[in-house]
């Protein structure tokens, strides 16, 4: 791989994985207590976009800051909503309420969010050269200060996860500047012109490992790379675009921050899920809901830890499905180090009750 992370086919041989030091809190910390390879029963618990709209106390702050980008650039506003869920439930981790798109918007990209429509980047990168691109890094200041300020107010028992978007799936919208279904454009560039794809894959990866960086330095216990568009992938381009540039910003990292805990979550790799976590030394595998667990339980020492993942329509269907698809997961990871969550965010409709049925039913 080119820039940052070697030459192409360069290929690292590397130990299965690393096990993090134990950090600051760990040993009340039950989130740090499984990334450092240790099982819990019940095992700790947070769920993905735990801050958002299906919570009344969003709803309300959100109509007061306008735009969803007034919400993250604003550091108490940022700071009020990662905490809600923690007050409500008692999660046992809070995940800073940002967005993967920061990044692109500090390389230099206009960033605006439409209602009903999603993203919208400009210019394009499938037709504009990254080189037209300003450098606006201000931007991740506040979300350092975001960052600080919810450190400061959160127990010590509660673990706090700063987070990104990796360099694969930051890059599908920076070239199409929006999202989209099959991440057409972005697929294309990487085959048609892999040396232009490759310069933006590892500009984004040098912008992360800062970015990263700078959430750590601000009081982030653990980190997780959201890779949410790799299962789009061929085999040999999840390889290259995948599994390259997460495994050197872990490197990375670890030369920096050797006793931050990685989490990555690389959704639909499937069967791909178990050499993702061999090759890139993540100190968590994170799972989508399509993934079988036993299939990556079989296929991963048991010592590594894994995070996920219920369903999130069996959340919002609550009931017998949700005790059903719990008890399933609890059964399958029994003795393993392992972090409840969904396999991907939850949905805005989900009720309340059903967010208190699953605590229930886990802490009963």
């Amino acid at each position: 791989m080119g820039g940052p992370i070697g030459q192409p086919g360069h290929r690292q041989i590397r130990d299965w994985r690393i096990t993090p030091s134990p950090s600051r809190h760990t040993r009340m910390n039950p989130i740090l207590t499984v990334l450092a390879g240790n099982a819990l029963s019940p095992p700790p618990v947070w769920l993905m976009r735990q801050a958002g709209r299906y919570l009344p106390e969003y709803r309300a702050l959100r109509a007061i800051k306008g735009s969803f980008l007034n919400l993250c650039y604003d550091p108490p506003s940022a700071c009020e909503v990662t905490l809600q869920p923690i007050r409500r439930f008692g999660f046992d981790a809070a995940i800073l309420f940002s967005d993967i798109l920061i990044v692109p918007h500090a390389m230099g990209q206009n960033l605006t969010f439409t209602e009903g429509e999603g993203p919208r980047l400009s210019p394009k990168l499938a037709t504009a050269m990254l080189e037209c691109l300003t450098p606006a890094r201000h931007h991740y200041i506040a979300i350092w200060d975001t960052v600080r300020r919810v450190r400061e107010s959160l127990a010590p028992e509660k673990a706090l996860l700063g987070f990104a978007g990796s360099p694969y799936t930051v890059a599908t919208y920076m070239v199409a500047g929006e999202g989209s279904k099959d991440q057409a454009d972005a697929r294309l560039m990487a085959y048609a012109d892999p040396g232009r794809f490759q310069a933006l894959i590892d500009a984004i990866s040098a912008d992360t490992l800062h970015y990263l960086s700078g959430q750590i330095d601000a009081g982030a216990d653990a980190i997780m790379l959201f890779d949410s568009w790799s299962g789009s992938l061929a085999p040999s381009e999840f390889e290259r675009w995948v599994v390259r540039p997460t495994a050197w910003l872990v490197d990375q990292l670890r030369k920096h921050h050797p006793d931050t805990p990685i989490i990555g979550f690389p959704r639909g790799a499937g069967e791909k899920a178990p050499a993702y976590a061999r090759e890139t030394m993540v100190s968590a595998l994170a799972i989508d809901e399509s993934t079988d667990l036993s299939f990556v339980c079989a296929n991963t020492p048991d010592t590594l830890p894994l995070q996920g993942n219920l369903d999130p329509f069996a959340l919002k269907a609550g009931g017998k499905p949700l005790t059903y698809a719990l008890t399933h997961i609890r059964e399958t990871m029994a003795g393993r180090p392992h972090i409840l969550n969904l396999g991907h965010g939850i949905d805005r409709f989900t009720d309340i009750a059903h967010v208190e049925q699953l605590l229930a039913e886990l802490r009963g």
